[in-house]
């Protein structure tokens, strides 16, 4: 260095640049695997699919909750922001139905964020204020749908929520079985059962299963539905490889 010059500023390391694209590659992977096998998808498939090594994967995503949260963060709270939308609708019982439409498109879309929106997972920051909100959102709408005469007296909270997460489940059987919006007529049969008293019933939209799309939709919900078709049967195992 010169006199009378400053310090040199040393240009970033080429390994912090690999590094970013590292994650951004896992976090993409992660995403694609995540939809086709749930969040249960074995690790070493997304870093595979990813190009790196199981180590890289560790290195940047100590445990599979920081991998989760990391790919579905975005996602998951464009739920909360449809749950506030749904609140300041002067009628609840419209609010409540245009919120759960947008909640089982978000369950119709993969099958990690499915996993994750029924079903709980420790750790994983972001979910956690999901479920937080989603209940609040059910509890205030259900309390004013209650109040507007809408909504049957007797249904409670946990009542909806148990039965949406049950419903939830069937969405990607359901697409498998009979095309992506599918589960539009068994969850407006589910809300025309929550209407007061007074509600006219509506015809239910899209058509019924038949026997064979029954079978196929109860043989995808059981736990020896197909898992991952590359061979892999853990998750990963460090390497060693960067």
């Amino acid at each position: 260095m010169t006199v009378g010059e400053g310090p040199e500023t040393p240009a970033p390391p080429r390994l912090r640049r690999d590094a970013r694209r590292n994650r951004e590659r896992l976090v993409e992977a992660a995403h694609a695997v995540f939809a086709e096998q749930g969040i249960e998808a074995p690790l070493d498939v997304i870093a595979r699919r990813a190009g790196v090594g199981n180590a890289t994967l560790y290195r940047h995503f100590p445990t599979r909750a920081a991998l989760v949260d990391a790919v579905f963060r975005g996602q998951l709270t464009g739920t909360m922001e449809a749950g506030e939308r749904a609140r300041r609708a002067p009628d609840a019982w419209a609010g409540l139905t245009g919120y759960l439409d947008v909640v089982f498109a978000t369950l119709a879309a993969d099958r990690g964020t499915n996993d994750l929106m029924t079903t709980r997972l420790p750790d994983v920051e972001t979910l956690g204020a999901v479920h937080a909100h989603n209940r609040e959102t059910v509890d205030v709408l259900l309390e004013r749908a209650r109040a507007q005469g809408s909504v049957r007296a007797d249904v409670t909270t946990e009542d909806l929520l148990f039965t949406l997460a049950a419903l939830g489940r069937a969405v990607p059987p359901l697409a498998v079985a009979a095309g992506p919006d599918a589960w539009r007529r068994p969850l407006a049969l589910f809300l025309e059962g929550l209407r007061g008293p007074a509600h006219e019933p509506r015809p239910l939209p899209g058509r019924p299963l038949d026997e064979e799309e029954l079978g196929q939709v109860l043989g995808e919900m059981g736990p020896h539905r197909a898992g991952p078709t590359d061979g892999s049967t853990g998750g990963a195992v460090a390497d060693g490889t960067t």
